[in-house]
């Protein structure tokens, strides 16, 4: 894993030589370890490097709860695709807004509370659907200038799925619902309709 993250490391640095800015797409399932690749990728890169997560645009839960989608949070139509698609166009324009942010304690996102440094030209953007194949989400592709992919096979999958409600205070039966309930569909959503990357890391 050391050597392929490594190798990564050095194939975004050649890819971003020469360039003003450089746009990497890391995707993957929930619970598939994008924040955590995204986060070495970025320590490893310098601060030329910075991670932009997709989970800001969650809909707010009162949003989901009239569209009767909260037991579903997390799918695809549960983010404001449309809006993500803004900002990345916008970053692949080089302009520099703010973004918002996914505060996981509250459970809702908050507005602009992000921003791109000004040494900042490698963004590395990471989130479950960057490789959806379906309407809005497609229209992404056209602004990555690298994509990766993090491959885990499902039984891991569902082990820190459930791992990470009990972390949550859940009881092991409800974790267990939770996650196939939602998370574990979710997942096949994004392993089954995705689009191939230029480079997947396997992780077990």
């Amino acid at each position: 894993m050391e050597s392929r993250l490594n190798a990564l490391v050095a194939k975004i640095r050649a890819a971003a030589d020469g360039r003003t800015r450089l746009l990497v797409a890391v995707a993957g399932p929930p619970g598939a370890g994008k924040s955590t690749l995204a986060e070495a990728l970025a320590d490893q890169i310098g601060p030329e490097a910075q991670v932009i997560p997709m989970d800001g645009f969650h809909r707010d839960n009162d949003w989901l709860s009239q569209h009767d989608l909260l037991a579903r949070k997390g799918a695809p139509d549960t983010f404001d695709a449309a809006a993500f698609l803004s900002l990345i166009t916008q970053f692949a324009t080089g302009d520099s807004p703010r973004f918002p942010l996914f505060d996981r304690t509250k459970d809702c996102t908050v507005p602009e509370a992000g921003a791109l440094s000004d040494a900042t030209r490698i963004l590395l953007i990471e989130g479950n659907y960057l490789l959806l194949d379906r309407p809005i989400w497609r229209d992404l592709a056209r602004f990555w200038d690298m994509t990766v992919f993090i491959d885990v096979p499902k039984a891991e999958l569902e082990r820190r799925l459930i791992a990470r409600w009990l972390d949550h205070g859940l009881d092991p039966d409800a974790a267990r619902v939770r996650a196939q309930s939602n998370d574990l569909i979710n997942a096949d959503t994004v392993i089954t309709q995705s689009t191939s990357a230029d480079w997947t890391i396997s992780s077990d």
